[in-house]
Formats: structure tokens, C-alpha cells, sequence
């Protein structure tokens, strides 16, 4: 479903709700040795009940490159929001550089009209790791 050709759901809500970042060389590919694991929950306040059919993730990338990700389901769910209902999800991207990750999910609302509801832009920022002190005195000679 193509967001250009739906409405967006201005009172749903997405929220970042924690960003966790984890560098793991030994389980992650070696060119994307840096996971950032997501927790995001959708919150419908508007006055209509709408399913979440699939996303789309736009991950604008330090070195230019610009990465879409589009797919059905929001792991592996279509969640139903009634109004006052949330639903909270975590998954990850994995990286080699700083990404700002943005996007929508996209669905039909109690009227069978397709809507999507844009996830504001958050960074995920590989962290610099720390340097050795130097010894007492200075550096060696």
C-alpha cells in the first residue's frame, strides 16, 4: 500500500518507546556488526477503530546511502486498534554506520479506507568506545 495514496491517521500515534544499542561481532554480519533494538508502540487516538496491514522503514545513512524497507505485517501481526487501544512491538536494524530511521505503517481503517501512520525520525548512533587512559607520567618514551 502506497502512502501516497492513503490518509494519514493524524490521531494514532507512534512513540519510541526505548533504543537499545549492541554491538555483537560474533552474530551479526560482518559489515553490520552494530544492532539497535527498537521499541515502539502505536497508539490509536483517533475516533475510528484501523488494522495495520505492514510498515515501511526509510534509514537514511552517515555515508549518503539511503536504505527502504517495505514488507506486510508488523512481526508477523496485523494489529486491530479500537480507539484508546496501543499495541507495542520491539525489533531491530542492524548497521555499520549512523542511520536516522524513519517511516509509517500502513492499513485500512473501520471503513475499508487505507490510512497510514508516520513513526517520527529517531538516531541510531554507533557509540565511539572509550580510550585507554594514558599511564602516570605521560606517554611512554
Amino acid at each position: 500500500m502506497d502512502p501516497g495514496k492513503s490518509t494519514e491517521l493524524k490521531n494514532a500515534r507512534v512513540v519510541l518507546d526505548r533504543l537499545i544499542y549492541q554491538r555483537d561481532e560474533a552474530n551479526l554480519p560482518a559489515d553490520r556488526p552494530h544492532a539497535f533494538i527498537y521499541f515502539l508502540t502505536i497508539r490509536n487516538l483517533s475516533d475510528r477503530r484501523f488494522t495495520l496491514l505492514g510498515r515501511k522503514w526509510i534509514l537514511q545513512q552517515a555515508d549518503g546511502a539511503t536504505q527502504v524497507i517495505e514488507g506486510d505485517k508488523i512481526v508477523g501481526q496485523t494489529p486491530t486498534l479500537a480507539p484508546g487501544e496501543e499495541f507495542s512491538y520491539n525489533s531491530y536494524h542492524v548497521t555499520n554506520v549512523n542511520t536516522v530511521a524513519s517511516g509509517s505503517f500502513h492499513g485500512l481503517d473501520e471503513f475499508n479506507q487505507p490510512i497510514h501512520v508516520k513513526i517520527p525520525a529517531f538516531e541510531m548512533i554507533i557509540p565511539v568506545p572509550p580510550t585507554a587512559p594514558e599511564p602516570p607520567g605521560g606517554p611512554c618514551n
